[in-house]
């Protein structure tokens, strides 16, 4: 436990006054009557080929998922696809009434790069592709509606995978830097708020090292790295553009996406309080202390490189920054962004012996959910409100929140069909930014806004319909994918109407 830092020593010594490690209190139905304050960013969130369907509409080509989907049909449940998913495509209009409807402030969506630049390129502009994504903006921001737009929602173009894709650091970083650019010069004066990428840690984890994603590379304890990487790289670059070209007038911020699940330490042992500290640095701290810091967190980079010492390999598993990119990653965002859903336990585990690289065996990190935590229709997802306001803490301890953390992605998941949901869903939201409410309030963190997943029911990837988070009902077997408000799109517009999570509220306190 060498790298055992004073920072996580105090973290240890904080944690010791609320947890006892017995779980059960922590499991609170108490809802805070704190306002959220007035300035707060409520929103709804969705992606490209979770919504849009028009596959092939307009000029648009084939990304990786719909390579997936037109090649690999046996992985999508009885066809079920983004080929027309949501048919947001065709539906703005219907879309936008039910934001506004909803009364949030924020549309959080994702560029499809492959509807605006078929083969990857600038070379190759698909104006029918911009079009759609100015009328969107423009109707989002006469409503009153902040567009925050993602760049890269893992749907990039088939024909860039087909040369290498996130593996080919001369393909993918300018590529992307020149698609990032184009963005902005076309939508940079309507649009405030970026993202360069959405989840890297399932880009670069389930994409091209242990699977489970598009495109399914499986390259186990090397791919992973070798794609985070050039992910880093690309972001930091175009950051820079942004700094350079487009901050002076257009004003806006960027910022990356990162997912995990909090990870609680197993107990107030000094090992699983490590192991904790490990596997949440390992997850989010992958592109987090990158982008803040500079560099990898220290202990990827230790345990990375001794491992891959071990395994006789010529070089570190785990690539290097030089100084000058360490430079341009430094400081390269203007809000921390969180996308959370669950909570599991972090427990200690001795290495395993070397063997084949394996980004579980870098971490080694034992996590589990106890039986009695709350179930939903999804094996790794069990609801655990109490882990959001500890995960948000730990990253504003980290990272520092100066800037502020949005959360950029949560939602509860059901197999979609049941409009009376307010004791499940609704129940989900409330308790989740209850917890929120108490870190921004008890704990000091500077949380600046909550992104709901999502509007509306959609493709949820592999799992097609089967597992859905909305709340509005799509009835995807009607040529008008139906749109029905189920109970939770009730209890959310009233919190994002009134600031409150109860009939009434205490105001927001001062700062």
């Amino acid at each position: 436990m060498s790298w055992l830092s004073a920072s996580l020593v105090l973290a240890f010594l904080f944690q010791q006054s609320w947890s006892d490690k017995s779980f059960e209190h922590l499991f609170s139905e108490d809802v805070s009557n704190i306002s959220f304050p007035d300035n707060f960013i409520w929103g709804y969130a969705s992606a490209a080929y979770q919504v849009e369907g028009g596959w092939d509409a307009d000029g648009k080509s084939e990304s990786i998922w719909d390579y997936d989907a037109h090649n690999h049909p046996d992985w999508f449940p009885e066809g079920q696809n983004g080929d027309v998913a949501c048919d947001a495509y065709h539906k703005t209009d219907v879309d936008i009434d039910l934001l506004v409807y909803q009364g949030v402030k924020a549309y959080r969506f994702s560029i499809s790069w492959p509807r605006v630049l078929p083969t990857g390129l600038v070379d190759n502009i698909n104006e029918a592709g911009i079009a759609y994504y100015k009328d969107l903006i423009t109707k989002l921001r006469a409503n009153n509606i902040e567009p925050i737009v993602t760049m890269h929602h893992w749907d990039h173009p088939r024909i860039l995978e087909e040369q290498g894709g996130f593996l080919n650091e001369s393909l993918i970083v300018p590529a992307f830097v020149d698609y990032a650019t184009l963005l902005w010069e076309r939508f940079g004066d309507d649009v405030k708020w970026w993202t360069t990428f959405n989840e890297p840690k399932q880009t670069c984890g389930g994409g091209y090292d242990y699977g489970g994603i598009s495109p399914q590379v499986r390259l186990s304890g090397v791919g992973g790295y070798i794609c985070g990487h050039n992910v880093l790289k690309a972001h930091a670059k175009a950051y820079r553009v942004y700094d350079q070209k487009f901050r002076a007038t257009q004003n806006g911020k960027v910022s990356m996406v990162i997912d995990t699940s909090w990870h609680e330490p197993a107990s107030d042992s000094a090992e699983d309080i490590e192991a904790s500290e490990r596997q949440n640095l390992f997850h989010y701290g992958w592109f987090a202390d990158p982008i803040v810091f500079g560099d990898y967190p220290e202990v990827m980079r230790q345990r990375v490189d001794e491992r891959s010492r071990l395994q006789n390999l010529p070089a570190s598993r785990l690539p290097y920054f030089t100084d000058e990119e360490k430079e341009e990653l430094k400081g390269s965002y203007d809000y921390l962004a969180i996308n959370m859903y669950t909570t599991d336990l972090a427990k200690w585990k001795d290495d395993d012996p070397i063997g084949d690289p394996s980004m579980s065996d870098d971490v080694s990190v034992t996590t589990y959910q106890p039986d009695d935590w709350e179930k939903t229709v999804t094996d790794w997802f069990k609801v655990v409100p109490w882990g959001a306001r500890h995960l948000v803490r730990w990253i504003a301890n980290r990272y520092g929140d100066g800037k502020g953390i949005i959360v950029t992605e949560n939602g509860y998941h059901d197999n979609g069909n049941n409009l009376e949901d307010l004791d499940t869903r609704g129940r989900y939201h409330k308790l989740y930014l209850s917890n929120l409410n108490d870190a921004m309030y008890k704990d000091g963190v500077n949380l600046i806004g909550y992104i709901a997943w999502s509007l509306m029911n959609d493709v949820e990837w592999y799992a097609g319909w089967l597992v859905n988070l909305g709340h509005y009902h799509v009835d995807f077997y009607s040529p008008e994918r139906t749109r029905t408000p189920k109970q939770s799109s009730v209890y959310y517009k009233k919190v994002v109407t009134t600031n409150c999570l109860v009939d009434v509220c205490e105001p927001a306190p001062r700062k």
